[in-house]
């Protein structure tokens, strides 16, 4: 995927984009605020994931802020390694629009 903000991305493109939703404590307590928090390509910029966002949940987003998270040193034994590096992106729902991230079964 290049970095090319004018560019219309496929259906496929946008779907690859949006990699995993961020489940933790804190990004769990931001739902309530309409705030939802997304793992995406490095490569990715906040137009560009505005309109995967939009074309997969059928939402419209208010607003977008991304971080690169950093690497982190992960030890099993004597062994280190370290935990690959993301782009997080928090994304703001406009009021009235939400995401199903728990299907009801």
């Amino acid at each position: 995927m290049k970095y090319i903000t004018h560019k219309e991305y496929s259906k496929e493109e946008l779907i690859e984009l949006v990699k995993y939703p961020l489940l933790t404590d804190k990004t769990t307590k931001l739902i309530e605020e309409n705030q939802y928090s997304f793992a995406v390509s490095k490569k990715a910029n906040k137009p560009i994931i505005k309109q995967a966002i939009e074309y997969i949940f059928q939402v419209k987003v208010k607003s977008i802020n991304t971080s690169n998270q950093p690497h982190k040193k992960r030890k099993v034994g004597k062994f280190i390694g370290r935990k690959s590096s993301y782009k997080k992106a928090i994304v703001t729902l406009h009021d009235g629009n939400t995401i199903k991230l728990f299907p009801d079964n």
